[in-house]
């Protein structure tokens, strides 16, 4: 868990997806569900200014009975972000993750956005390591950790 958030961006290999606040609700709900994707950035002018996730889909539109082809972004992103950096480690993000209660993480590099994390990815990261320590560890029970192949049969 001491490697850095960049290792999951370089690993996810994905873009950061983006929209105006000007965007509708059912615009950005169209790019989340076409990307298949939980939260989409909210950029202004190359800054981001917010994000805007399901669960302000669900919280901020639906519950308030706001139009959603209506509703601009402006209205309803989530706009006091926690963030995190590129050396960043999968523990420290974990931690903001449970310490600010949300699922999305913008990645920055000084005021650029360079990449957006989720919870999911932090837990695949955890268990994709986990499951190759399993596999040494059977090996090594096994007696087959360490050992070269038989080459003479």
């Amino acid at each position: 868990m001491d490697n850095p958030i960049s290792e999951i961006l370089e690993a996810k290999q994905g873009q950061v997806y983006a929209v105006s606040p000007d965007a509708t609700v059912t615009a950005a709900v169209h790019l989340m569900n076409e990307k298949n994707i939980g939260a989409v950035a909210v950029v202004e002018d190359g800054k981001l200014v917010g994000i805007f996730t399901e669960r302000d889909v669900l919280r901020r539109v639906i519950d308030r009975d706001l139009d959603p082809g209506a509703t601009p972004l402006y209205e309803v992103m989530t706009r006091q972000l926690a963030f995190v950096r590129p050396a960043t480690t999968v523990e420290e993000a974990l931690v903001i993750v449970k310490a600010k209660n949300c699922r999305h993480l913008p990645v920055m590099e000084g005021d650029a956005l360079i990449g957006m994390i989720s919870l999911r990815d932090l837990t695949n990261w955890i268990v994709d390591g986990q499951e190759h320590r399993i596999a040494e560890l059977v090996e090594y029970i096994s007696g087959n950790y360490g050992r070269l192949p038989n080459l003479s049969s």
